[in-house]
């Protein structure tokens, strides 16, 4: 039932934003990217930002909203904000680190102990540094969205550590994620997005990770069915907005840059109702189809954290101590 109030919102918003004309006093019209489909929580949040700028701008800054990756996928994107190519967008801190490597932090293996932990780190002063962080990248950081904790699913069955030796999994194109995947005894491949279910079902790899709403919405669970809750990633999303398209908004009026930001925090609070809602809904689903899902007992979770420490001893003693305020947070 949510679901199908949820396509029906993303209808209406599609319709919005391309069944009208821009209105005479538009003075800018401005361009967002997101790789996901229209119904998905990003991309909804997305076009509730945009309707947000408008209402608050009276018309003067439009923003179109472009969903399923038709710009390009992340990495393009974020380089084509970085010249003012593409003027929002919204970028996970895996990709991210990339660009910006202090953003590894965000994505440390086993860092939160669960959901409220990153919200309380994300919304606090330490989260504010790390949006400021990517304006070395040419981008102003807006907010925070959640894309809850990754997870493994293969093809055949893996309940435990020993039984990821070896699998070959797909990672996003990652350094970080691929050494977190050798430490934990597998084969990292990076594979586009859209080429992930094939990859499955040819058996190209055994397997992959990532959140539950992207392993219902893609059909993954079909090809790789067996799901091993570890959650040993919790990688937020941020929010972007184009230095360049931040001069040219300043341009129409200086105060709409700040109008501009916090509509973008709005539409974040907004993205975490529907992602939570999304992933309890997803995870059903998935279950009712056929996932078999395993929970790790804390002694074999302690084994994966293990694994992973060597991440954790690799960093300088400045980075170490973000790492503790981030755990005592």
């Amino acid at each position: 039932m949510r679901r199908a109030a949820v396509i029906l919102l993303a209808l209406c918003l599609a319709l919005w934003g391309c069944s009208r004309e821009a209105p005479p006093q538009a003075e800018l019209i401005l361009r967002y990217a997101d790789n996901q489909p229209q119904d998905y929580p990003t991309t909804l949040a997305a076009e509730y930002f945009a309707q947000l700028v408008e209402e608050r701008t009276q018309g003067r800054i439009l923003i179109r909203v472009y969903s399923n990756g038709v710009l390009g996928s992340e990495n393009s994107v974020f380089e084509q904000v970085q010249f003012g190519g593409i003027d929002f967008t919204r970028v996970s801190v895996g990709t991210l680190s990339e660009y910006c490597p202090i953003m590894e932090v965000l994505q440390l293996p086993y860092l939160y102990d669960d959901a409220d932990h990153m919200w309380r780190v994300l919304d606090s002063s330490i989260g504010e540094d790390f949006l400021s962080q990517v304006r070395k990248n040419n981008a102003v950081g807006m907010s925070w969205f959640d894309a809850g904790a990754r997870s493994f699913y293969t093809r055949q069955p893996v309940t435990c550590l020993e039984d990821l030796q070896g699998l070959t999994i797909r990672v996003q194109e990652s350094s970080f994620m691929s050494r977190l995947v050798e430490l934990l005894g597998a084969e990292p491949m990076p594979i586009a997005y859209g080429e992930v279910y094939s990859a499955l079902q040819t058996a190209k790899i055994d397997g992959a990770e990532n959140n539950w709403p992207s392993y219902e919405s893609t059909g993954h669970f079909e090809a790789a069915p067996y799901f091993l809750r570890d959650e040993h990633s919790r990688l937020p999303e941020m929010q972007l907005m184009s230095t360049v398209a931040m001069d040219k908004i300043a341009d129409v009026d200086p105060d709409y840059v700040s109008i501009v930001i916090q509509c973008a925090r709005e539409s974040a609070l907004y993205e975490r109702e529907l992602w939570q809602q999304q992933e309890a809904e997803s995870e059903a689903l998935a279950v009712a189809l056929g996932c078999q899902v395993t929970e790790l007992s804390d002694s074999e979770l302690e084994l994966f954290r293990q694994a992973v420490q060597p991440i954790y001893d690799g960093y300088s003693q400045q980075i170490q101590e973000l790492i503790r305020k981030i755990k005592e947070s």
